[in-house]
C-alpha cells in the first residue's frame, strides 16, 4: 500500500504531497475524548487542533527527512531507501523528485514503473510537463493522481482511460 507520493524540486520545495496514511506521531498520554454532563463523550476541540497541528509538523519533518535522502544519495545506488518502517521509492526527471513510500513487503519495481506512468500522464496533459506548470495547475495535477492513485492502491494503469476521465470532469466544471 502506498503510505505518501511527494514530488519535491531539488531545493527541497514540495509541489506536491499526498498522503494516504496519516504520518506516525508520538504517543500522546492525553485522551482526545471529553467527558460531558450526560456521560457520553467528545471529542475536544483544542485537542484536534493540537493533534492536526502535530501531524502537519510531522509531515513537515518526513518531507525534509525523505528529500535529504534522496538528493544526498550517489547515483551509483538503487533507487530504493528503506525508512522507517517503510521503503521508499524515487526518481528524478530534470530537477524534480517523485517519491513514493509504500510497505517494506511491496514491490519496488512496480512502484518505481508507476511513478514513470505518472510522469508520462502529466507529460500527456500538459504537452511536455515543467515545474512551473505543476505549481501553476496544481489542482489538475492533484486530479489526475487522484484518477491514477485511490486510497493508496493504484485504481487505473491505462494513460488514455485516466486522460479520458480527466477531460470529461473538466468537461463538467
Amino acid at each position: 500500500m502506498i503510505r505518501f507520493f511527494l514530488l519535491q524540486n531539488r531545493q527541497g520545495k514540495t509541489r506536491l504531497s499526498k498522503w494516504y496514511v496519516p504520518p506516525p506521531t508520538g504517543t500522546s498520554t492525553s485522551s482526545p475524548l471529553s467527558p460531558t454532563s450526560n456521560g457520553n463523550q467528545i471529542l475536544s476541540a483544542n485537542y484536534s487542533v493540537t493533534n492536526n497541528n502535530q501531524t502537519e509538523a510531522e509531515k513537515a519533518r518526513i518531507e525534509a527527512e525523505v528529500h535529504r535522502l534522496v538528493t544526498s544519495r550517489d547515483k551509483k545506488y538503487t533507487n530504493f531507501i528503506e525508512y522507517n518502517n517503510y521503503k521508499l521509492i524515487y526518481r528524478r526527471y530534470a530537477g524534480l523528485f517523485f517519491t513514493i513510500a509504500v510497505d517494506v513487503q511491496d514491490n519496488e519495481l512496480s512502484y518505481l514503473e508507476s511513478i514513470h506512468l505518472f510522469v508520462e500522464l502529466l507529460d500527456s496533459y500538459f504537452a511536455n510537463v515543467c515545474e512551473l506548470d505543476i505549481v501553476f495547475n496544481f489542482n489538475k495535477v492533484y486530479l489526475i493522481l487522484d484518477e491514477y492513485m485511490l486510497a493508496g492502491e493504484i485504481e487505473e494503469t491505462s494513460k488514455k482511460e485516466i486522460l479520458d476521465r480527466v477531460k470529461f470532469l473538466e468537461k463538467l466544471d
